[in-house]
């Protein structure tokens, strides 16, 4: 069974406390297929970093895992730069079994996006979010 191939360029994030793996998958003018993975740390510096180099890239969609609360930095700073991202659930996304490490489970994201067959979850984004900060932080004092 072949699969219909349907974005050209996507980036896949796996994503933890202390770093993000990212999978960048794309296709040049003759239709061969390549991949590029690299590893970036959790401090902030890093997700910028991430983000530009994802950005570099101009990907038709950007893919990670909801992995607790870890993936709300990174997913800012990709919505920095105007990037269409798509936040999964992680169950949805069962790795094929014995083949567990970071690397691969990003290649199987960017496999996933590349064909179509995630599809992304609801990400609340306040109407107005300097409004919502500031009445979230009075809320907490």
């Amino acid at each position: 069974m072949e699969l219909t191939v349907l974005y050209r360029c996507v980036a896949a994030l796996d994503v933890h406390q202390a770093k993000l793996t990212v999978c960048m998958m794309y296709e040049n003018e003759l239709g061969e297929v390549f991949s590029e993975t690299q590893e970036f740390g959790g401090f902030k510096k890093d997700r910028f970093a991430m983000a530009e180099w994802v950005a570099s890239f101009k990907p038709e969609l950007v893919v990670m895992e909801s992995t607790g609360i870890y993936w709300k930095s990174p997913y800012a700073a990709l919505e920095g730069h105007g990037l269409k991202i798509a936040v999964v659930n992680a169950r949805h996304v069962k790795q094929v079994p014995g083949r567990k490490t970071d690397i691969a489970d990003a290649q199987w994201l960017a496999i996933l996006a590349r064909n179509g067959l995630l599809r992304g979850g609801f990400v609340y984004r306040p109407a107005n979010s300097a409004n919502y900060a500031w009445f979230h932080d009075r809320c907490k004092s």
